[in-house]
Parts: structure tokens; sequence; C-alpha cells
């Protein structure tokens, strides 16, 4: 399918608006309208691998689970976000996070792309290019508050099993229980 892309004009360094973007534990604070229930897929929540998963708020949405990870992370201007939703995670897509410095500013815009595997699940995508024009648009205009006025924050996502013990590994601390 084409892919969906929308922008904003935020009045920040480029640099600072790319440290808080390839840090995947900010995005639920500007998207949790329209992207859900996020947790985290490991304890590194920067740079390449770093990736959650999160449910999608769509209507009659059956297979509403979807998770994203960081394949590249080229500072300070690209990140590429891919991952798996739909049925048995056959829908592929791409989230692509672009920052171009601006006249004082930068730039964001963010192209979402998503691969059917099959006609049933091209069936199943009805409708969701207009929710993500929508969702993302809203996620930029969060981001733009929350960065120009400090407001619209959500929460961030937490790591799923709750908080680890340093140096084990292991959430309960103890070893060879």
């Amino acid at each position: 399918m084409d892919p969906v892309s929308v922008s904003t004009h935020i009045s920040k360094p480029r640099d600072e608006l790319f440290a808080y973007l390839a840090d995947i534990a900010n995005h639920p604070e500007f998207c949790d309208h329209f992207l859900q229930d996020w947790h985290l897929t490991r304890e590194e929540t920067t740079g390449e691998g770093a990736g959650a998963r999160f449910r999608m708020k769509r209507r009659f949405d059956r297979f509403a689970y979807g998770d994203l990870t960081f394949s590249a992370v080229e500072a300070p201007w690209r990140i590429v976000a891919r991952g798996r939703s739909g049925k048995f995670g056959r829908v592929r897509h791409v989230v692509v996070w672009e920052l171009h410095p601006d006249g004082g500013g930068t730039k964001v815009e963010v192209s979402f792309e998503w691969l059917p595997a099959n006609p049933a699940d091209r069936v199943a995508q009805l409708g969701k290019r207009r929710w993500a024009r929508r969702g993302w648009g809203r996620a930029l205009r969060r981001l733009r508050a929350i960065h120009e006025t400090g407001r619209e924050r959500g929460q961030r996502a937490t790591i799923s099993g709750g908080p680890r013990k340093p140096a084990t590994g292991l959430a309960s601390g103890r070893i060879g229980v």
C-alpha cells in the first residue's frame, strides 16, 4: 500500500528532537491516543534494536496488537522502525521519522507504510489509511505541544514483567531458585 505521510514544524533544535524520538519509551507520551498499552521488548530503550509492543485503538479490529523495533537510527536525521501486526503478525509495517532543519526549528515528517501478506489481510486493512493519517497527525501535534509548551504529555512505556535487579538479568534477583 502507498505510505501515509504527515509533517509539522517544531521550534526546537533537531538534535534535541532526535534524542527524544530515538528513545522508544517516549513514544507513548504522544501516540497513546491511537496506540495503547505500550510495553518495551528489552531494557535498552534507545538505538537500533529498541522495540515495543502495543495495541491499536481501531474499531472492529480483531487483531489489534502490533510491535515496532528500531532497525536504523541515523543521527541526527532519520529513524526507521519495522514491525508486524494483524493476524499471526502477517501484516508488516514500516514507520520512518525524518528530521530536517527548518528556519530555526525542525521539520518533522512521519511516513507509515504497511504491507499486507494476502488478499484477506488487504480487506482487513480497509480504512486504515484514514485512521493512520488522523492518528499520526494528532501524534505530531501532541509532540509539538510537548516540546513547545510542555503540555499534553502522556505516560512513558514500561518493561514487561516489571523492574530488573542490576547485574542478574532476573526479575526476582535470586539465582538458582
